[in-house]
């Protein structure tokens, strides 16, 4: 069995989150997918940031939809990193790894498809969000593009939600996976994804689920991991 490691964020428990830094780390440390999230600044930029605002994790503050990406780009997001636009980590990561992207916004699908498309990169991303109505919309601009429903906790209709979305994936949180609800996707023909452990303890836990996939903001320990039990 083969487990896809996911680097989330980068490498977000060793550099600055959702920075080209940190997804230069993951990919050095051997990811399968580095995963980000992505925005839209004031004048229609698309930016790799997770929090609505700046706030958390650069040395600004605002709202990210409320700000130009002239604005943003003069902040620090750590260790002196900029925050990188879309385009700047598909450059990064292509021909290595795959780049998971997150729709956080409505606004950054079409664009987000666009830019995909005239990089031919299809293969090379899966989108991902917890919109879900984003992933049937990205099914119908690209039937090419992989993606995947993001769920927090195992909803009882979450088969018939992730279809519906025309998702491949489901995407949810490592604590509420289950040895039934693993059995039940892979016999519907969908993938599990988890996200995020971060201790040996729990990744060992969700390994023995036979999920097909596992995020993790260290991604170093997870793959030293699987390494161990001869799995990678």
């Amino acid at each position: 069995m083969v487990i896809e490691v996911i680097g989330h964020r980068g490498a977000a428990g060793l550099e600055p989150e959702n920075t080209l830094r940190s997804i230069r780390r993951a990919i050095e440390i051997g990811v399968d997918r580095v995963e980000i999230d992505v925005r839209v600044t004031k004048d229609g930029r698309l930016v790799v940031i997770h929090d609505e605002t700046v706030d958390r994790t650069t040395n600004g503050h605002g709202y990210v939809r409320d700000m130009t990406f002239e604005e943003i780009r003069k902040l620090d997001a750590g260790k002196g990193e900029k925050v990188p636009t879309l385009e700047e980590a598909l450059n990064l990561t292509r021909g290595k790894v795959i780049l998971q992207i997150e729709l956080k916004v409505a606004e950054a699908t079409e664009p987000t498809i666009e830019l995909i498309e005239e990089n031919g990169a299809e293969r090379e991303v899966v989108i991902t969000s917890f919109i879900h109505s984003l992933l049937k919309k990205v099914r119908y601009l690209n039937p090419a593009i992989r993606t995947g429903a993001l769920f927090f906790d195992v909803q009882e209709d979450i088969f018939e939600r992730t279809i519906s979305a025309c998702a491949e994936a489901i995407h949810i949180y490592y604590r509420n996976i289950t040895p039934k609800l693993v059995e039940n996707a892979h016999k519907r023909g969908l993938k599990v994804v988890a996200w995020n452990p971060d201790e040996v303890g729990d990744m060992k836990r969700i390994i023995s689920l036979g999920v097909d996939a596992i995020g993790s903001n260290r991604p170093d320990i997870l793959i030293n991991l699987l390494r161990e039990m001869g799995m990678r």
